[in-house]
């Protein structure tokens, strides 16, 4: 498995349950995408709630589609965030990362 190294930025809502939070990350193109879900999706710990101190790591769990040679460097990895039915804000799922912005852990 692998995940994408993002941060939680804000609590936004408790409902629906289990309530949602704002995840962002930047790409290999120094953009930045945003993502609004059940907590439960980026974390498996009781670290996210309305009152935690933000922002905090987490993963996107997510499938690399292409490595190397790709528009930026050898060091891109183009991923997807489908595995949990994620799209960021602006309906987009595939991304190009940096290598090192991908964890097995």
């Amino acid at each position: 498995m692998v995940f994408l190294y993002c941060e939680v930025v804000r609590w936004v809502d408790d409902e629906p349950q289990p309530g949602l939070v704002e995840v962002r990350f930047t790409d290999a193109h120094h953009q930045q995408w945003a993502f609004i879900d059940k907590w439960p999706v980026f974390s498996a710990g009781d670290d996210l709630a309305p009152e935690a101190r933000y922002p905090i790591a987490v993963g996107i769990l997510c499938d690399i589609l292409t490595t190397g040679n790709t528009a930026v460097t050898s060091d891109t990895v183009k991923i997807s965030v489908t595995p949990w039915g994620l799209e960021s804000r602006e309906g987009c799922t595939e991304f190009e990362v940096r290598a090192d912005q991908l964890t097995t852990s």
